[in-house]
């Protein structure tokens, strides 16, 4: 389908129209929350309550406030111990001899030891069963156990990311015994773990309730329940937050969490983190031409989309990684340009009788403004002689049309990376073996596949920094925004910022 945006519109969608809403009042909102307890208004339910069977990036807070994995991430998201005390990654990246904790139980009260260590990345995995976390760790081979808190990971390749492993995604240490007793489908059920909280309660796709556990090895929680209430719809939460049905709410729409900043006894967040919004570029069909993908790239007004959508709060982006982070390149800028875009689609023989075009595809409600920046960018091309097509597309049918090879030349999409590192950013956007990119060209990819291996930190970070600026240059992906999260919070509640947008109940507190 195509899309005509008439002038209105368009100024409108770049934020110079005015917006609306009144400005409400403290008698407004209800503040009935007791103060050892908080309630949580979250977009999504967990996948399921097996934290090594799926990994969706919305559910990891959750999880990690049941479960523990064996190193956590502090809020400047710096690996720091936690199940795991040191860690000493050998020269060639082979092997990882590490030590544990001998004071970790799990909430029934059984003692966790490097066993469970072991049945978590190794047991379960050879198993058989389809566990999304086999993905992670396909080049662990052996957990070998030289005492109840010593152990050394061996790996078939060099693997110089696996502390960066132990804090992300699926990387939750589950119980042994327990799960070999009760089965795998059981332990989703009734799901135990090492975590500040344990779960009482959950009514799937309504309600999650979390009590303190006080047996935590680490910092006991000040709020002894957190309630989760799941609310799929962005304005739904915005309306609890405003009654006072919950506390928190992340997720709404950056209008409204202007507006609802307003309020008398609400405060108001508009956070950057380690979140993508980028366009997927193939290398074939209407994109085999280099000077189309450049084209298309220069022009670009990434700071008039910040400003449309996100307040300003969106960092625009040169490169595909987030600022903080240690592939970003400050330094380094992709102009906006659109006369250049011009000249280089007239210097590759296109013009008004014979314009170069592409498909454009979008989700629409899978991340904040998502259809609206789609159509924005139409009308961008639009004035530099590129003719566009948008179409929509599900979010979850992403992975099926891309290994099917049925996505359109570009694809606005948004990649979620918690811990900051350049391989999960470029090396997992662009390597053609994984299903996570478009582009399919072999010369990126065989570069990739080096730097998965390269066991000197310094040399693997100086290459994919060095990679980011050819994929950059090349067309080969267009990073457009560092992503936000709104968060909108009662006044009172106080709460540890994270780097990758984690909420977390064990760091809240009311003042």
């Amino acid at each position: 389908m195509t899309f005509s945006i008439d002038r209105r519109n368009l100024l409108q969608m770049l934020g110079l129209a005015a917006v609306g809403g009144s400005v409400l009042s403290r008698a407004d909102i209800a503040y009935a929350a007791e103060t050892d307890s908080v309630t949580i208004g979250w977009p999504s339910d967990v996948p399921s309550w097996d934290p090594n069977l799926r990994f969706v990036p919305d559910a990891q807070p959750l999880f990690k406030m049941v479960y523990d994995q064996p190193l956590d991430q502090a809020p400047d998201l710096k690996l720091i111990p936690n199940l795991i005390t040191t860690w000493e990654p050998q020269p060639d990246g082979m092997s990882m001899p590490f030590e544990i904790r001998n004071d970790v139980k799990f909430h029934n009260g059984d003692l966790m030891t490097m066993e469970d260590i072991k049945y978590t990345f190794v047991d379960r995995i050879k198993s058989g069963l389809k566990l999304d976390i086999a993905n992670s760790w396909r080049t662990l081979t052996d957990i070998e156990i030289l005492s109840p808190t010593s152990g050394v990971m061996r790996f078939s390749a060099a693997t110089p990311t696996a502390p960066q492993w132990l804090a992300f995604l699926g990387s939750y240490v589950v119980p042994k015994a327990y799960v070999e007793s009760v089965g795998a489908e059981e332990f989703a059920k009734k799901p135990i773990g090492t975590g500040p909280y344990k779960l009482v309660d959950y009514q799937m796709n309504s309600r999650i309730v979390l009590e303190r556990n006080e047996d935590y090895f680490g910092t006991k929680p000040k709020i002894k329940r957190v309630t989760i209430d799941i609310i799929k719809d962005p304005s739904a939460r915005a309306a609890a937050i405003q009654a006072g049905q919950v506390d928190l709410t992340v997720n709404i729409p950056v209008r409204e969490a202007e507006r609802l900043g307003k309020v008398e006894g609400l405060v108001s967040e508009i956070n950057p983190f380690t979140r993508l919004i980028l366009l997927q570029m193939r290398n074939d069909k209407g994109f085999a031409d280099q000077a189309i993908r450049l084209a298309a790239h220069h022009a670009i007004d990434k700071a008039a989309l910040s400003k449309a959508f996100y307040g300003g709060a969106a960092v625009p982006l040169s490169v595909p990684a987030t600022p903080g982070t240690p592939g970003y390149l400050p330094d380094y800028n992709f102009a906006y340009d659109p006369d250049l875009s011009k000249k280089l689609l007239a210097d590759a023989g296109y013009s008004d009788d014979k314009p170069a075009t592409f498909t454009l595809a979008a989700t629409n409600g899978q991340f904040p403004s998502d259809f609206d920046i789609a159509r924005a960018l139409v009308q961008m091309w639009q004035k530099v002689g590129l003719k566009v097509e948008l179409q929509q597309i599900e979010y979850s049918k992403y992975f099926e049309l891309n290994r099917g090879g049925q996505l359109p030349e570009a694809t606005l999409y948004s990649f979620d990376n918690a811990t900051g590192d350049p391989e999960i950013f470029s090396g997992y956007l662009m390597n053609p073996k994984m299903p996570f990119g478009a582009w399919k060209g072999q010369e990126i990819g065989d570069k990739i596949l080096k730097l998965f291996v390269e066991p000197d930190y310094e040399k693997r970070i100086t290459g994919y920094k060095d990679l980011a600026k050819e994929i950059v240059e090349t067309g080969a992906n267009v990073p457009l925004l560092q992503s936000v999260q709104t968060l909108v919070r009662k006044q009172d509640l106080n709460y540890v910022k994270y780097g990758n947008a984690w909420v977390l109940g064990n760091t809240m507190s009311w003042s």
